[in-house]
């Protein structure tokens, strides 16, 4: 396994970071442990989740699992950088989301007891409260790390310039700020190259990709579907969308020898200021088979030709749209 900082924090995660979201509504708990084991023994370090996560709620069913798999002892507390995110709606009562301070306290404290910890590695903004001034967040983010129960923080689905709005709220503060930035960003979806991604590399933001195969569009879906696979209709609509390039993508991956799941993770970790994308396993056969992605290196020839395939918005802006 290979491992990095996560940004400018002296914070080591391997390059492959565990996404739990199928925990509880796809994968079993008894499965969900054998996942997270095994992704301990191929030295997988780095585990993301989120309080809505499991999809009822107010129940934080996935973190309740992984909970109870800390709660199993052996070292998996202690071997994990574990990052949840709170955001979401947890409740039906007025401040039962969002990013108030008051929020942030009971959201914390909620994460804590599912997780089974006392303390998070990376506390994450689900999204961006545009409601809420960054005085107020930083200032409860900051109680939260004096009374040791977080340790950096990190956000999601920010803008570029949510991000240096925070950042530089935080730089007046003394406070650290964000050390991460979760993105939708893969091969089909590349808007994050405009301006996100080039203040995560300004700020030193660890970038870790969300849906890095496109909702499975970029696993290899010709391929399963002509081996008799069945798709959702929500899949099939949005292939016909792209099937023109899914199609020269999977005939590319074909010449490369390369299943495209893992072509679409190698591109990734080839990106600026990316720290990892994260993976999404339901069996443990599909968590072994992303570790290929680590093995594959794509020379200029190859990047090339994925950016023919699938064109990004033309590079950083401004120069992407202007001179």
């Amino acid at each position: 396994m290979e491992y990095v900082h996560l940004g400018r924090a002296g914070l080591s995660v391997s390059r492959l970071c565990l996404g739990t979201m199928n925990f509880g509504p796809e994968t079993s708990e008894e499965d969900s442990f054998a996942i997270m084991d095994r992704a301990h023994e191929l030295g997988i370090n780095f585990f993301d989740t989120a309080n809505v996560y499991g999809w009822k709620q107010g129940e934080g069913i996935t973190e309740k699992i992984v909970g109870n798999w800390f709660a199993k002892g052996g070292g998996r507390r202690e071997k994990t950088v574990i990052a949840t995110k709170l955001y979401g709606s947890m409740g039906d009562w007025p401040n039962d989301d969002h990013l108030s301070a008051l929020n942030i306290r009971r959201a914390c404290d909620a994460s804590l007891k599912r997780l089974q910890t006392d303390y998070i590695d990376l506390y994450q903004f689900h999204h961006v409260d545009r409601n809420t001034p960054f005085e107020e967040i930083w200032e409860a983010m900051e109680v939260l790390r004096q009374q040791g129960k977080i340790i950096y923080a990190g956000s999601s689905n920010f803008a570029g310039w949510h991000i240096v709005k925070a950042q530089e709220e935080a730089r007046r503060r003394g406070f650290s700020g964000l050390v991460s930035e979760q993105s939708h960003y893969n091969l089909l979806t590349r808007s994050v190259e405009l301006e996100v991604l080039p203040a995560c590399d300004d700020y030193g933001l660890g970038v870790i990709p969300w849906s890095p195969l496109a909702g499975g569009l970029l696993g290899g879906v010709l391929r399963k579907i002509d081996k008799g696979r069945s798709a959702s209709p929500t899949m099939l609509s949005e292939l016909e969308k792209h099937r023109d390039k899914v199609e020269q993508y999977e005939a590319f991956c074909d010449e490369l020898g390369e299943d495209p799941a893992n072509v679409a993770l190698a591109w990734l970790l080839e990106q600026t200021a990316v720290t990892g994308p994260i993976i999404g396993p339901r069996t443990n056969d599909q968590l072994e088979g992303s570790l290929r992605a680590l093995e594959i290196k794509l020379d200029e020839k190859a990047l090339t030709r994925l950016d023919e395939i699938f064109p990004g918005p033309g590079g950083p802006a401004p120069e992407a749209y202007a001179w």
